[in-house]
C-alpha cells in the first residue's frame, strides 16, 4: 500500500509515470517470455542451485572432542564466502520472523510491552559470546554427531546481532503510526490482519529496510566470534570468511588478512548492489506524502526486475493464497479497540499482571543468586560493577560523539537521493567491517603511539556501534515527507530554525531508535574492542568486555553469568533513566 495521494495541481512537479520503452513493453504484453525474464529465471535457478550446493556442507560428521582447524589457503575463500552468506540470510530471515512478532506483541498489549521492551533491553545486553556458550553446548546436543548443531549455533549467534535492532525500529513504527492511518483503519473496519499487512507494516517498511541493513552489518561485525567459538577451553570453527580472517590474524599471516578483507568488501558491496539498494528503492512507495517527489531512489536490479514478467506472474499465481489469508486473518478480529481503558479495569487487570511477572522473575533471580551463592558466593558482583563503570564511560563518550558527527551526516545524506546512492554502499562497508580484522593495525598503532588500549578500545567499539545512529538518521531523514520539505523551502526556512521546526522533530523518533540500539551494541561490542590480540601480542583495557571474553574462554560460568548480568543491569538502567524517556517524549510530542 502507497501512502502517496495524487493530486491534480499541476504546478507541482511529479516523477513520470510512464515508464521507459522496454518497460512498456514488457507491461503490454505480459504474457509474451522475453531475454529479461530468462535472464531472471537462471538467476534463480543458479542462486538456488549453490544454496542447495552450498548447504551441503552443513550436515557433514562432526566430533566435538576435537578442536577444528582452519585451512586458510586462499583459493577457499569463494566457498568460504558462500557459508558466511548462507549463515547471514538465515539469520536474516529468522530476525525478520522474530521482529514482526515480538513487536507487534509488545506494541499492542499494553501490559507485555511492560515485559517484553525490558527484556528486549536485557536481550541487546547480552554479549553474542553469552549467547554462545549456551547455544554451542544446547545445539551441540540437539544433533549429536552433526556439523549442523554448530551450525546452528553459529547461525542463533548472527541471529542475536540482528534481531534487537529490528525489533526496536518495528516497535517503535508501531506505536507512532500517523493517528490518519490509525483512524483509517477503524473507519474501514479493517481486521487485525489487515490492519497489519496494509497500514502498520507499510508505514513502517523505511525503518524496516535500513534497520534491516544495520542489523546484517552487526552480524558482518560479530562474523569471527560467531564461526571461530572458543568456549569452555575448547575451540570449534565453522568454515567462513570471519573463521579464515581469526585464523589469520591468530598466525599473524598479513597477506591472508589482507585477503579476507579483500573478500568482505565484495561481499559487502554486492549483497548491497544486489539485495539492499532495490530494498531501498522499492521501500520509497511506502513514503507518507502528498505528492510525488521529484527525485526517487533508484537500482539498476530493482528497474530491471520491473522490466521482467516473473513478479506479475508470481503475484497473479499467489492471489488466491492472499484472499485465504485474508480470510483466515478474520480469526483475529476487527481492529475496534476502545481508544481509552476504563482505570477500574485496568488497575485490577495490572495488579494481576504485576504480581503473576514478578513472582516469576523474582523465582528467577532468586535460583540464580542460589546458583552463584554455592559456587562462587556473591561477592563475585563485586568486581564486574566496578569494571562495568570503565565501559559505561566509554559507551557514552561514543554515543555523544556518534551523535554530533553522524546526525548531521545522515540528514544530509537522507534528504538527497543522489547521495544517499552514492553514500549507501560505503556507509554499509564501513558498518558491516568487523573490529577483529584491523586488529594487526590495532595493535601496531597502540605500540607505535603509546595509545592506551583503555582509549583506543572506545575507536573499535564504535566501528560497530556508531552506525545504528547514521542508519537512523538516514532514515528518519528519509522518511520526511517532500511536501513538508517544500513548504519550508517555500517560506524560507532555513538554518537553525529548519533543524528546530522541521529536521530535528522529524528524524527524532529514529535518532532515539538508533540510539537505544547504539548504546546496546556499544556494550556488546566491548567484548571484541576490550581484548585485541594479533599473533602472539594481547592488549586488554579495564572493563566488563574483557572480563566477559576472558569467563568465556576458560569456562568459567559463574563469573560469565555474574557479568552478563551486571551489563544487562547496566544496559537497563541506561535504557529506563535516559532513552525510554526520550521515546516517550518521540510519541507524545514528535509523531507525524
Amino acid at each position: 500500500m502507497s501512502f502517496r495521494t495524487d493530486k491534480t495541481d499541476k504546478s507541482v512537479s511529479r516523477a513520470p509515470r510512464t515508464p521507459p520503452g522496454p518497460l512498456r513493453r514488457a507491461t503490454r504484453l505480459p504474457g509474451r517470455m522475453s531475454w529479461v525474464d530468462l535472464v531472471v529465471a537462471a538467476a534463480v535457478l543458479v542462486l538456488l542451485y549453490l544454496a542447495l550446493r552450498v548447504g551441503q556442507g552443513t550436515t557433514v560428521s562432526f566430533s566435538p572432542n576435537r578442536s577444528v582447524t582452519v585451512d586458510t589457503d586462499p583459493a577457499r575463500l569463494p566457498y568460504d564466502a558462500a557459508r558466511s552468506l548462507l549463515r547471514m540470510f538465515i539469520a536474516l530471515a529468522a530476525s525478520t520472523v522474530f521482529t514482526f512478532g515480538y513487536a507487534y506483541a509488545a506494541a499492542k498489549s499494553r501490559r507485555l510491552e511492560r515485559i517484553l521492551i525490558p527484556a528486549l533491553d536485557i536481550l541487546q545486553s547480552v554479549p553474542v559470546l553469552g549467547f554462545l556458550t549456551v547455544a554451542v553446548t544446547g545445539f551441540i546436543a540437539l544433533f549429536p554427531g552433526s556439523l549442523l548443531g554448530l551450525e546452528c549455533a553459529s547461525i542463533f549467534a548472527i541471529f542475536t546481532s540482528q534481531a534487537w535492532n529490528m525489533t526496536f525500529g518495528f516497535y517503535h513504527s508501531l506505536i507512532s503510526l500517523p493517528r490518519e492511518l490509525d483512524e483509517l483503519s477503524r473507519s474501514f473496519g479493517f481486521t487485525r490482519w489487515m490492519r497489519f499487512w496494509n497500514v502498520e507494516l507499510p508505514s513502517g517498511a523505511i525503518s524496516l529496510v535500513w534497520n534491516g541493513m544495520m542489523s546484517f552489518g552487526g552480524g558482518w561485525f560479530f562474523l569471527v566470534a560467531s564461526e571461530a567459538i572458543s568456549v569452555n577451553n575448547k575451540n570449534y570453527a565453522l568454515p567462513g570468511v570471519g573463521s579464515y580472517a581469526g585464523a589469520a590474524i591468530a598466525d599473524g599471516d598479513l597477506g591472508r588478512v589482507g585477503w579476507a578483507i579483500a573478500t568482505m568488501a565484495v561481499m559487502v558491496i554486492g549483497v548491497n548492489f544486489l539485495f539492499w539498494r532495490p530494498l531501498t528503492a522499492w521501500a520509497e512507495k511506502f513514503k507518507n506524502e502528498q505528492f510525488e517527489a521529484t527525485e526517487v531512489q533508484r537500482s539498476i536490479v530493482l528497474d530491471f526486475l520491473r522490466r521482467s514478467n516473473w513478479p506479475r506472474l508470481l503475484g497473479r499465481a499467489l492471489r488466491p493464497l492472499g484472499r485465504a489469508v485474508n480470510r483466515a486473518g478474520r480469526v483475529f478480529g476487527v481492529d475496534d479497540r476502545p481508544l481509552a481503558v476504563d482505570p477500574a479495569r485496568r488497575r485490577t487487570g495490572d495488579i494481576v499482571f504485576t504480581l503473576a511477572a514478578s513472582g516469576l522473575i523474582g523465582w528467577g533471580l532468586y535460583d540464580l543468586a542460589g546458583y552463584l551463592r554455592a559456587r562462587t558466593g556473591l561477592g563475585v558482583f563485586g568486581e564486574p560493577l566496578l569494571l562495568g563503570l570503565a565501559t559505561l564511560a566509554r559507551v557514552v563518550v561514543l554515543v555523544v560523539v556518534a551523535t554530533v558527527v553522524w546526525v548531521p551526516v545522515g540528514v544530509r545524506v537522507g534528504l538527497s537521493p543522489k547521495l544517499t546512492r552514492i553514500a549507501q554502499p560505503v556507509v554499509q562497508v564501513l558498518a558491516s567491517f568487523p573490529a577483529n580484522f584491523l586488529f594487526p593495525l590495532a595493535v601496531w598503532f597502540f605500540l607505535k603511539t603509546g595509545l592506551s588500549i583503555n582509549v583506543g578500545g572506545i575507536l573499535l567499539m564504535a566501528l560497530g556501534a556508531q552506525w545504528y545512529i547514521l542508519f537512523n538518521a538516514i532514515a528518519g531523514a528519509m522518511s520526511i515527507p517532500t511536501d513538508l520539505r517544500e513548504a519550508m523551502d517555500d517560506l524560507g526556512v532555513r538554518g537553525w530554525q529548519r533543524w528546530r521546526r522541521l529536521i530535528i522533530p522529524g528524524i527524532f523518533p529514529s535518532y532515539v531508535t538508533g540510539g537505544i540500539t547504539a548504546s546496546g551494541g556499544a556494550w556488546n561490542a566491548s567484548i571484541v574492542a576490550e581484548v585485541v590480540t594479533f599473533g602472539g601480542t594481547t592488549l586488554t583495557a579495564t572493563g566488563l568486555g574483557a572480563y566477559i571474553a576472558k569467563a568465556t574462554a576458560s569456562g568459567d560460568f559463574p563469573h560469565l553469568l555474574a557479568g552478563v548480568a551486571v551489563m544487562s543491569v547496566y544496559v537497563v538502567g541506561l535504557n529506563r533513566l535516559v532513552w525510554r524517556r526520550m521515546q516517550r517524549l518521540a510519541e507524545t510530542r514528535y509523531s507525524l
